[in-house]
């Protein structure tokens, strides 16, 4: 593996968990997770997001918006959810635009949201390998069909039957660390958003999960925008970040911005918390290679 210092020389070889380039980045801030107006309920332009980055004071500004509903016949089944897939090719061409007329100023990564669906990962990813992401977010936003965030899909289940939703939701997570289409995984208790008593459901699959998504050497992200809901807090919870630890999970950092103002949120408050939980490091992603950055 190829380790460049702090300066961007070549000091030699180095082992890593994986083939991936490290590089130490000291005080690199990042966001890898922001959206814009193609997805139609995020406001703003990408450009608004790459200047509230500068702004923000951050090195690297991720756009990965969430992707077209492939597996639909229509070009835009969901137009309050995700892009067309007309828009798509025309989103990849703007991010690479932006990409370059920003080189100097601040490092632009192409990212994308992705759901995950296993009946049509093979088409999903058809789709991406056609294109040059940096790195792709792979975020189950549904379980048995409905969405994670509908809170009224609680009301008047059993235990026994919250039980078995929530083993649902770590079980598409888990398939989904293992499709080996993803780098990043979104937000992976994100279904506490609306029904903070979610966190409190007692499941043996959340470790079980961690387990496999360090096997797999993927990296999940601290995403501040439970902030802008019920719960109020950060995903995912401090328990889960602990097991993660204990699992050689690696993490990255995401805003999950929807407004330009929300870039780079609680990036400080994120990295003193993973600090006093253990964590060493967390990284960002460039051709889909991980880069290491030290807290």
């Amino acid at each position: 593996m190829i380790y460049l210092g702090r300066n961007g020389y070549l000091k030699g070889r180095m082992k890593h968990r994986g083939d991936w380039m490290t590089r130490d980045q000291n005080g690199v801030k990042f966001d890898l997770h922001t959206h814009h107006e193609r997805c139609g309920h995020a406001r703003g332009k990408i450009r608004d997001y790459i200047e509230a980055a500068i702004e923000n004071g951050l090195s690297v500004i991720g756009i990965a918006d969430h992707s077209p509903y492939f597996s639909y016949e229509e070009d835009q089944a969901f137009p309050k959810i995700a892009m067309a897939k007309s828009e798509f090719p025309l989103y990849v061409k703007e991010v690479l635009e932006l990409k370059q007329a920003y080189s100097g100023k601040i490092e632009v990564l192409l990212g994308i949201e992705s759901d995950f669906f296993p009946e049509h990962v093979d088409k999903y990813r058809t789709c991406f390998e056609r294109y040059p992401f940096d790195y792709i977010i792979g975020s189950v936003h549904q379980v048995d069909g409905v969405s994670i965030f509908n809170k009224r899909r609680w009301k008047g289940m059993t235990e026994e039957q919250k039980v078995k939703t929530k083993e649902t939701y770590y079980q598409l997570i888990e398939e989904s660390a293992r499709s080996g289409m993803f780098q990043i995984l979104g937000h992976i208790d994100a279904m506490k958003g609306f029904y903070p008593s979610f966190s409190s459901i007692q499941t043996k699959a959340v470790e079980q999960t961690l387990k496999i998504i360090g096997e797999n050497e993927l990296a999940i992200e601290i995403n501040t925008s439970g902030k802008t809901k019920d719960v109020g807090g950060w995903y995912p919870s401090d328990d889960i970040l602990e097991l993660a630890k204990h699992y050689g999970v690696k993490l990255t950092f995401g805003s999950d911005a929807h407004d330009p103002y929300r870039v780079g949120d609680e990036f400080n408050l994120v990295k003193k918390r993973l600090k006093e939980i253990g964590f060493k490091e967390w990284c960002y992603f460039r051709n889909k290679e991980r880069v290491i950055v030290p807290l």
